[in-house]
């Protein structure tokens, strides 16, 4: 049974990643709210990723961190508060994690990290300056931070298209926005948060050992594919 600590594992994808992990897992749930959600292997510390320190802790064998954040604004209109912000949420919140229980990972089982970035770090998208600069930051720090520690610990990220969660509820706000959504996806579909938790639980597998400072787009084929 492995330690895994998820930094935001109360809502969206992080609340799928939890469900599913602690079936097999102990699970540290590092958020503001609890989990709705009852398990013997599940524990919870509150913690706001932006004003608390990091708890400390005995053990850790995967360290998933889930905070993000959607400000879709044209340029003009984007403060630099909103660039601040968008910063410490995606960036500066993984880098302290990173740092706070590095030392603890080192001695893990297999140990590994993951992060998430978005479509919007590779595809340009009117409105997403802010979120697409922390975004690209982020898979920055896994290449980086990949390549530093490739004999200690594994290092990967997910880029996921919009995924039908809370965060995401003001884009996806009716039949009609989710039904245009789809059609500009290849596969003409939106991701569900469990489809995302299924390839985070095959990434700090022992299956993905090989794996390391990679960033996998999970986006439907927007990314890749002009149809």
């Amino acid at each position: 049974m492995k330690t895994i600590v998820i930094i935001g594992g109360s809502r969206g994808i992080g609340l799928a990643i939890a469900k599913q992990q602690s079936k097999n897992n102990k699970i540290i749930c590092l958020s503001r709210n609890k989990p709705e959600f009852e398990s013997e292997n599940l524990s919870y510390i509150p913690y706001d990723t932006l004003s608390d320190s990091l708890p400390e802790l005995e053990e850790i064998d995967s360290l998933i961190y889930c905070p993000g954040s959607i400000v879709l604004k044209p340029i003009n209109r984007l403060s630099l508060e909103d660039f601040r912000s968008d910063f410490e949420i995606n960036v500066i919140g993984a880098v302290k994690a990173i740092q706070k229980y590095l030392p603890l990972l080192k001695k893990g089982s297999h140990p590994s990290i993951l992060l998430f970035s978005s479509v919007a770090a590779k595809l340009g998208m009117p409105f997403h300056a802010s979120i697409a600069a922390s975004k690209a930051a982020v898979e920055g720090i896994v290449k980086s931070v990949g390549a530093e520690l490739a004999s200690k610990v594994r290092i990967n990220a997910i880029a996921p298209s919009i995924t039908q969660t809370d965060l995401s509820a003001s884009i996806l706000k009716n039949e009609e926005a989710i039904e245009r959504i789809k059609e500009r996806h290849p596969l003409k579909k939106i991701l569900h948060p469990e489809e995302v938790a299924d390839l985070v639980g095959y990434l700090i597998s022992e299956k993905a050992s090989s794996i390391s400072g990679q960033v996998f787009e999970l986006d439907g084929g927007i990314v890749t594919f002009k149809i």
